[in-house]
């Protein structure tokens, strides 16, 4: 008799490895269900209903999960990676493709996006084996401790980055919106007019309630705002491709848009191109995977899914990988077909050079804020769950830990934001070894390590394709800081020569 599918329900928990191909899928604390099944794919096989938590060898250190385990639904779930996904990189996109030339940025965004989505099904397969949820725990299994130690460092240093980011922008960009709005003149000295108040309060107004959710899943409806916010900015942008004529050039407020220079070369200035190669062109591969981060977000959502499958979570990223994709691609398209080679490395920036009393630009301004703005507990929530991994991996959920991390981070970064006038390079230097890492060279090396050599041997198609990913991260992340370097010194030359 041929038997499918054996379902036992044994008492307690089982901790030890096995050594045929199964999966290991636990309901509770009190029963664990194995499936006995052949092929590899139903070794990674999740349950489609009730709650899910990981072996007992790394219970404890997931009991911040396993509270929220199956309650967010599939349209919160997609809205959380997505907002996870974007952010202020997509101000940048424009001048990207300037440097890169319409063919080649298209080309590049899309593979970045499908080796992003395999990511993702890196992680997902490697989680799927050893029933871990978190990002720093599939290191500790993998490496031990150091590799837990790294991931959570990287992790870290990745979204501390990127909240910088954000905040950096309420800092500049609020002051100017309010200034608009009150008709204040632009030398006033009032309080409410200064960054560094206005970043402090947003900070504590609006990113630390929302930074003390204890679940994630609740932070859809946040998300799924900031990303309406962001598709009215898109939006907006192709509707001032048909209102912005070119070339254009500075101007006075009170003139209108659009206004057309002398310039007696108009083909060369307004003529797109699809290849181009220039000192900066390189910059584009770490801008797009930094824009292309969402990995240690992805197991806590996969925790938080109704009905948490494999196939069901990477339909999610899936989902959320292609929408980014077509946004970004829209925002960089008619970004640089407004202002082509003119247009600014900040694009609401080139905008505000063409007409500063433009109320839709100010409106696109307002939302752009507010999306960043809502994105920023997003990103704390991985963070924290690094640093608890850390520090408190046995310890049961606290509110006083859990609101003093989130304090303690939004206090770092602002100090960061308010003291530190420039922090290009530190940004520089993050995208360049964190994002790579992330992305490419983790999931890989995790797969390797922790698929067993029964399912998949190192000579299988799946490894060697885990191992090339891998390579392919390290030869990112030496291209990038290689570059970062040559930038570095060039701009000491210049400097030297009283450039």
């Amino acid at each position: 008799m041929e038997l499918e599918s054996t379902l036992v329900d044994i008492p307690c928990p089982i901790t030890t490895e096995m050594e045929m191909e199964t999966s290991i899928d636990i309901y509770g604390p009190e029963f664990v269900t194995i499936d006995l099944s052949d092929g590899p794919d139903d070794a990674e096989a999740m349950p489609e209903s009730g709650e899910e938590s990981p072996p007992k060898s790394e219970e404890q250190s997931q009991s911040q999960f396993a509270d929220f385990a199956g309650k967010s639904s599939m349209a919160m779930s997609i809205f959380n990676v997505s907002n996870a996904i974007m952010g202020s990189g997509i101000l940048g996109l424009a001048y990207a493709m300037a440097n890169t030339g319409i063919v080649l940025f298209v080309v590049l965004l899309t593979v970045m996006a499908i080796l992003s989505a395999y990511s993702i099904h890196l992680l997902l397969r490697s989680a799927g084996i050893v029933g871990i949820r978190a990002y720093e725990e599939l290191g500790n299994r993998a490496f031990g401790t150091p590799g837990k130690v790294l991931t959570a460092s990287l992790i870290t240093l990745n979204n501390i980055g990127a909240m910088a980011s954000y905040l950096f922008i309420v800092k500049s960009e609020l002051p100017l919106i309010i200034e608009a709005f009150l008709g204040t003149p632009s030398d006033s000295q009032e309080w409410y007019l200064k960054g560094e108040y206005l970043v402090i309060i947003v900070s504590l107004t609006v990113i630390f309630p929302l930074a003390l959710m204890r679940q994630l899943g609740y932070l859809g409806y946040t998300s799924g705002f900031s990303l309406t916010c962001m598709v009215f900015f898109i939006i907006s942008v192709m509707y001032k491709k048909f209102t912005i004529a070119c070339p254009v050039k500075n101007h006075d407020p009170d003139q209108a848009s659009g206004h057309m220079s002398n310039s007696t070369n108009e083909d060369d200035v307004c003529g797109a191109k699809l290849v181009t190669l220039n000192s900066r062109t390189a910059y584009t591969i770490p801008i797009l995977a930094f824009a292309f981060v969402c990995q240690p977000v992805v197991l806590p959502i996969y925790t938080e899914l109704r009905k948490p499958t494999k196939k069901r979570m990477q339909t999610v990223a899936n989902i959320s990988v292609f929408a980014m994709t077509v946004m970004y691609l829209l925002a960089a398209i008619f970004g640089y077909l407004t202002f082509y080679d003119e247009v600014e490395s900040e694009l609401l920036y080139t905008y505000q050079k063409v007409s500063s009393a433009d109320r839709l630009i100010l409106g696109v301004r307002l939302a752009v804020l507010v999306a960043v703005v809502l994105t920023v507990p997003v990103v704390i929530f991985p963070i924290r769950t690094a640093l608890l991994q850390l520090l408190a991996p046995n310890r049961p959920f606290n509110w006083v830990r859990h609101s003093s991390v989130a304090f303690g981070l939004l206090v770092l970064v602002n100090t960061l934001v308010i003291f530190v006038p420039n922090i290009k390079d530190i940004f520089g230097v993050i995208g360049a070894t964190s994002a790579p890492s992330l992305i490419f060279i983790l999931p890989g090396l995790f797969y390797i390590r922790i698929v067993p050599e029964n399912l998949e041997t190192m000579k299988s198609r799946p490894k060697i394709q885990a191992a090339c990913f891998t390579g392919l991260g390290f030869l990112l992340m030496v291209m990038s800081i290689a570059f970062i370097i040559m930038d570095w010194v060039s701009a000491g030359t210049q400097g030297a020569g009283g450039h």
